[in-house]
């Protein structure tokens, strides 16, 4: 994870499952001071090379459809690459500017834009079941439609084009591959059930429910899902589609109103500053606790498990004091109350103000707070 300087999100830890486009969005994050841990749950493996991709790109020159449906930006521009590798993409732009072109949302549209189309209609909910339903209002009995597929194609819907009388074919432009390093992803995971993470970020729906699945295979599910339904961990996902596999299993993701990169990295960020539950007035100024890190009057100080569970505790606190048996159960492997005299040594140390921990005789420790007892 990468150090970062002061900014809203300072001491802020964020997992990005993202593969594609994940550059933009995780300098935004650190630009406003948060550390970023890149876990891409999977990748998109482009097929410009298959031959059943230009195969299937003759067939649509050879026998033009009616309509094509543009579902992705990036598949849309990867088709027209792949065919200009092979000599045909003027042939196909020829053919496409022929038929009646749909675009599944404004990024589908800028694409068919920048090749030098002009699409007939464009889905406002950026949807394929929105395309579908446009379709078949329109009527597709005898049409030749064909539908540039993206990474989580939904079959029932060509279905039910074929079903209405249209005679589909799908273009696979790309493929969801594997993670590109899944130690890095069960690492992710294994830090969101811990409570080191603030905030989870999607924008695919096929790397959402990879994350899910890969938690399954290491027998993490069951934690990780309790993680996100505490709402311990932020869990954020571009759009709705994205959101599915969460609100498949009655999660319920923080989706921004717009399904931009933009509006997300907004509401993550507001949503982090919002969040007072964890935070407290000392002596010293100010306490947020964050995934891995505390911030005190603006500093950030960077905290182990250990040293953070136990300035969980006392913030949670209030002031009260905090027993040592009761800070030894919140300390993650430790068998006996010397570990928590130690871990409060640590938590010392790494705050550089021992007076905000304060020690009560023959009782345990509690914080400084702003306006408590001396």
């Amino acid at each position: 994870m990468a150090t970062t300087k002061p900014g809203p999100l300072s001491g802020c830890t964020l997992v990005v499952t993202a593969h594609r486009r994940a550059d933009d969005l995780i300098a935004s994050f650190e630009r406003r001071g948060a550390k970023v841990m890149h876990a891409p749950t999977l990748q998109i493996v482009p097929i410009e090379e298959d031959s059943a991709l230009v195969e299937a790109t003759r067939r649509v020159i050879a026998n033009p459809p009616h309509d094509v449906v543009v579902t992705t930006a990036v598949g849309f521009r990867g088709w027209v690459e792949a065919a200009d590798t092979v000599g045909l993409a003027a042939d196909l732009l020829g053919t496409l500017e022929q038929t009646r072109i749909l675009a599944r949302g404004p990024k589908a549209r800028g694409a068919i834009r920048a090749a030098g189309l002009v699409e007939h209609w464009s889905a406002k909910s950026e949807t394929t079941a929105e395309v579908v339903e446009w379709l078949q209002t329109e009527g597709v009995d005898g049409r030749k439609i064909v539908v540039q597929l993206h990474g989580m194609s939904d079959p029932g819907s060509l279905e039910a084009l074929r079903s209405a009388g249209a005679s589909v074919r799908g273009i696979e432009v790309y493929r969801w591959g594997p993670a590109p390093d899944e130690a890095v992803v069960e690492k992710a995971i294994g830090q969101i059930c811990a409570g080191a993470v603030d905030a989870l970020v999607h924008t695919s729906a096929p790397g959402a429910q990879a994350l899910l699945d890969t938690a399954a295979l290491n027998g993490q599910y069951d934690e990780l899902v309790a993680a996100l339904r505490t709402g311990r961990v932020m869990n954020a996902c571009v759009g709705p589609i994205t959101a599915l596999p969460f609100r498949a299993i009655g999660l319920d993701p923080v989706v921004p109103d717009r399904f931009r990169l933009g509006a997300l990295i907004r509401i993550v960020t507001d949503k982090l500053i919002d969040d007072n539950a964890r935070s407290i007035e000392t002596e010293l100024g100010s306490l947020v606790i964050r995934g891995g890190a505390a911030v005190l009057d603006g500093t950030v100080l960077p905290l182990g498990p250990g040293p953070r569970a136990v300035l969980a505790a006392l913030v949670a606190a209030g002031g009260d004091v905090v027993s040592r048996p009761a800070l030894l159960s919140v300390l993650p492997g430790a068998e006996d109350v010397h570990a928590v005299e130690v871990t409060v040594n640590r938590l010392r140390t790494a705050i550089g103000k021992p007076e905000l921990v304060r020690t009560v005789v023959r009782r345990g420790y509690r914080l400084a707070v702003a306006g408590g007892a001396g």
